[in-house]
């Protein structure tokens, strides 16, 4: 079955670029659209009251790492992780195949699914779509991601065909689930496999279009490819993909990165740079990344950005957010954070209004001309 829940519509477009909305029972998304990611159940220093003054619509939390701590049944018992986490905007939860990934030299993948030792405490964990939807129904996700295996990078082509097709089989288990499950008012995504294979993508693509799902996310990228490999694979699966369903691209990325897939159709997107740039005092600029740890920046009294409204930038100066660096102050990683996600979303506007505007190409090219 394919949910009922989740509304995309198409509002306008400029060459393969999207500008669209996704509605889900909790809320509307605009998209192109970038979510922060609160791995654990909190975006890194931030409060969810931060969070929507920001203007995030959506955050994405990883089940992985709640399955670990504290715990579903803990979340569950405390009405899920929206009233857990005091936020009641949609969420999307990764399933964990890609923290497995990570995991790949000390885990066991076989066709049930991955047997690991838990980081936290060594106890031993099965982890099969089955607990992964489990663990996401008890979560309450908005958007729940099917459990696949990440294929690893680099891999041969028959490396890469048994990787995808496990997915595939996966991919029937967690929608077999999913439907079992009470999820009324929330969507499943599936997860688009195949490494660098364009041939090995598009069986993936067309097995799950024969599963069905309300939205299509591609996975294993970012994982140590070049980006003309990345690229090559958007160009080739981009234009197979069902123009009325919401695409996501998982873990990508840096400003030029999500513009990149955006010019190509891409419509969502997550990643841990702007806050764990943040902490280490990187910051995202109009004219490029900011690097604070700089002598240079010792008696700066300028703001971040001189054109930026974020509270950082009108209420602080380098100098000030330096010396918090530099002694290890949770405020300067707080305020960083603020900074470099208002810059994500205000990017994410312009790319929006510009797509409407139909002059992303240009804006585009302003855009990268800028960056140092």
């Amino acid at each position: 079955m394919i949910e009922k829940e989740l509304k995309f519509d198409v509002l306008a477009s400029d060459g393969q670029a999207r500008n669209g909305q996704l509605t889900l029972a909790r809320g509307t998304i605009h998209t192109p659209a970038f979510m922060p990611v609160g791995t654990y159940g909190a975006v890194k220093t931030l409060a969810t009251s931060d969070l929507k003054k920001l203007g995030a619509e959506i955050i994405l939390g990883n089940t992985f790492h709640l399955l670990l701590r504290p715990g579903s049944k803990i979340i569950r018992s405390q009405g899920g992780l929206h009233k857990f986490m005091n936020w009641d905007r949609p969420i999307l939860t990764d399933s964990g195949g890609f923290q497995v990934w990570s995991l790949k030299d000390s885990c066991k993948v076989s066709e049930q699914g991955v047997k690991f030792r838990a980081p936290t405490d060594g106890h031993l964990i099965m982890l099969t779509p089955e607990l992964s939807m489990e663990t996401q129904n008890a979560l309450g996700s908005d958007i729940q991601m099917i459990f696949d295996e990440c294929t690893k990078y680099p891999a041969n082509e028959i490396e890469t065909r048994e990787s995808m097709e496990l997915s595939l089989r996966w991919s029937k288990r967690s929608r077999d689930k999913f439907d079992e499950l009470d999820n009324i008012g929330r969507t499943l995504f599936g997860i688009v496999q195949g490494g660098m294979n364009s041939e090995l993508r598009a069986e993936s693509l067309d097995g799950l279009n024969d599963i069905g799902f309300a939205g299509l996310a591609l996975g294993g990228l970012s994982v140590g490819e070049s980006l003309l490999e990345r690229l090559n694979v958007l160009d080739k699966i981009v234009p197979l993909m069902p123009a009325n369903k919401p695409r996501y691209i998982m873990g990508v990325g840096l400003p030029s990165d999500i513009l990149d897939a955006v010019e190509r159709g891409i419509d969502m997107f997550d990643c841990v740079i702007p806050t764990r740039h943040a902490r280490n005092a990187y910051l995202f600029t109009n004219k490029g990344v900011l690097k604070l740890r700089n002598a240079r920046f010792r008696d700066d009294d300028q703001p971040i950005q001189a054109d930026c409204d974020c509270y950082t930038c009108q209420n602080y100066s380098r100098a000030y957010l330096r010396h918090l660096d530099s002694i290890g102050e949770m405020l300067g990683a707080r305020l960083n954070t603020i900074h470099n996600l208002h810059f994500y979303f205000t990017f994410m506007e312009s790319i929006r209004s510009a797509i409407a505007n139909g002059s992303l190409s240009t804006f585009s090219r302003d855009f990268r001309s800028q960056q140092t």
